[in-house]
């Protein structure tokens, strides 16, 4: 009983990250073969989207089954940047998934050399708390790991200079849901400073929204 419980949940999980990626592709938070999505399957292993492939266009069956340390359980090959994941699990016991993508506004920022103000927009408080940007690391090395390692502990949501984003949650949805809010604040910050210097919450309003914290509801915010 316990063992096709096991192999329910991973059916369910397998198809989640599909239907995760078909987001991703549809919101055009990622494009061609970019991103790369991974929950925890079991204490010891992880579920991840393969490598070379379009994130949009998977079947359940494409996924890869790894093991903490990267090494795959049996066919398939995860991208190499699963490092950037490998990290996040391994420093916080409560992450159960990370989307990684590559979203426009978002990413321009990153490409800037700069993050996000948490002063401007509720969402951007509640849902993501501060986002940090974290320095370049040459895709597919473990420098990837070494340059995101000092944030993990204190944030769920990360710029990558010159890269773009990642998101971590306590389910797939909630990674999903944090990076699709980035990109929608970046987007709205960015148009607003088209028009004119965006005008900041009052020091009170964003401390009562930092109490609140990135799990809350924006909906407690707004009722």
């Amino acid at each position: 009983m316990a063992h096709n419980q096991q192999t329910m949940n991973e059916l369910l999980l397998r198809e989640k990250v599909c239907e995760i990626g078909r987001l991703l592709w549809d919101r055009h938070l990622i494009g061609a073969l970019e991103g790369n999505i991974s929950c925890r399957l079991s204490p010891t292993q992880l579920l991840c989207t393969p490598a070379g492939r379009n994130k949009g266009l998977l079947d359940p069956a494409d996924l890869v089954v790894i093991d903490l340390n990267g090494s795959p359980a049996g066919a398939g090959r995860p991208s190499s940047e699963i490092r950037l994941h490998l990290e996040c699990y391994a420093q916080r016991p409560n992450c159960q998934a990370v989307v990684h993508a590559h979203p426009p506004f978002a990413t321009a920022f990153a490409l800037a050399g700069r993050t996000l103000p948490g002063n401007l927009l509720p969402e951007a408080a509640v849902i993501l708390g501060e986002v940090p940007l974290v320095p370049f690391a040459m895709p597919g090395t473990d420098n990837m790991r070494e340059a995101i390692r000092p944030f993990i502990a204190s944030h769920d949501v990360f710029l990558l200079a010159n890269h773009g984003a990642l998101a971590i949650g306590e389910d797939l949805d909630q990674a999903y849901g944090k990076m699709d809010t980035l990109e929608r604040v970046a987007s709205v910050i960015f148009r607003a400073m088209q028009i004119d210097k965006p005008v900041p919450l009052s020091p009170e309003v964003c401390e009562t929204l930092r109490q609140l914290g990135p799990q809350a509801k924006l909906e407690q915010v707004e009722r």
